[in-house]
């Protein structure tokens, strides 16, 4: 039914993890939220794993970790919002799966966006995410091979990214 893995991509606070564990649950795929099983792996946040470690450190990891899960059964990956500027991550999720680019614009990024868990953007408040929103746009844009727009709340959201599956995979909504 499903033979190549939904990678969905963002920027932090763009519903990447809410949108794909409901919409995952809903198809009884599994879902991989990378930046969790990252910290699950590490034993430690990953704020903590920046601090500790550097983000060099936390990239490579990200990388090695999309590696491994296209090794695992098919899924609703949500990757991690800088995952994508590293070029072979993209040759990853390309090769594997279907990416798609949850589009949220970005004041509703910002209303109501936790900075707190988001360690490259936590120190520099809301000016950073904007920064970080305009870095990398077109990059999400340009490697995405569908673009969800997610501005009408998580449930149109969740309705939206399921159809979109559905579709793709010649499934049809009930």
């Amino acid at each position: 039914m499903f033979d190549r893995n939904i990678f969905l991509v963002g920027m932090p606070g763009s519903g990447k993890s809410s949108l794909g564990k409901k919409t995952a649950a809903n198809l009884r795929l599994p879902y991989v939220d990378m930046d969790k099983r990252i910290q699950d792996i590490m034993g430690m946040t990953i704020v903590e794993m920046f601090a500790q470690y550097g983000e060099d450190s936390f990239r490579v990891a990200e990388t090695n970790l999309l590696m491994q899960i296209t090794r695992e059964p098919t899924a609703v990956i949500s990757t991690g919002g800088g995952s994508v500027m590293n070029p072979q991550n993209v040759k990853i999720m390309k090769a594997n799966g279907l990416i798609i680019f949850i589009d949220r614009p970005l004041e509703q990024i910002l209303g109501d966006i936790k900075l707190d868990r988001r360690p490259n953007l936590a120190a520099k408040g809301l000016s950073e995410v904007e920064k970080v929103y305009y870095e990398r746009i077109d990059t999400y844009r340009a490697i995405a091979d569908i673009t969800l727009d997610n501005s009408n709340g998580y449930y149109a959201g969740v309705a939206a990214l399921e159809r979109i599956i559905r579709l793709r995979f010649g499934l049809y909504a009930i």
